[in-house]
């Protein structure tokens, strides 16, 4: 009995962590998306999958610019198996891919695969956001 109780605080030590990473920003719809394209902001959308692994490792950086950004610029994350039809309207090919629009919602820039903190925030920039 003790072991099982041993084992299973370990599975909760050890999986607890990538539980809260996997739930990272609530996935965006459409409305959403198109607020923050007439937010008069830039815009990053990234389109990945919270069972993808280099999605998972950008939902932390995701969410810390979402919260040191606001009023400056909009951080989305759209879940591709929860919103097919908005990933196939973005033609979105492989995950992680990120969508950058400038102030007038205008897309400037695609990247496929992990992106970092510094990047994004340097395509945000030149989008100019200040």
């Amino acid at each position: 009995m003790p072991v099982i109780r041993l084992c299973a605080a370990v599975a909760i030590l050890f999986l607890l962590p990538l539980l809260c990473c996997a739930a990272g920003l609530p996935s965006a719809n459409d409305a959403a998306i198109r607020a923050a394209l007439a937010s008069g902001k830039p815009t990053v959308a990234d389109f990945g999958a919270r069972t993808c692994i280099p999605c998972k490792k950008m939902a932390p950086i995701l969410e810390e610019l979402n919260r040191e950004l606001k009023g400056k610029a909009n951080v989305l994350f759209t879940d591709v198996w929860e919103a097919t039809a908005l990933a196939h309207h973005y033609s979105v090919q492989m995950i992680p891919t990120q969508i950058f629009f400038d102030a007038k919602g205008k897309e400037m820039k695609r990247h496929m695969g992990f992106m970092d903190k510094a990047a994004i925030l340097k395509e945000l920039k030149a989008l100019g956001m200040k």
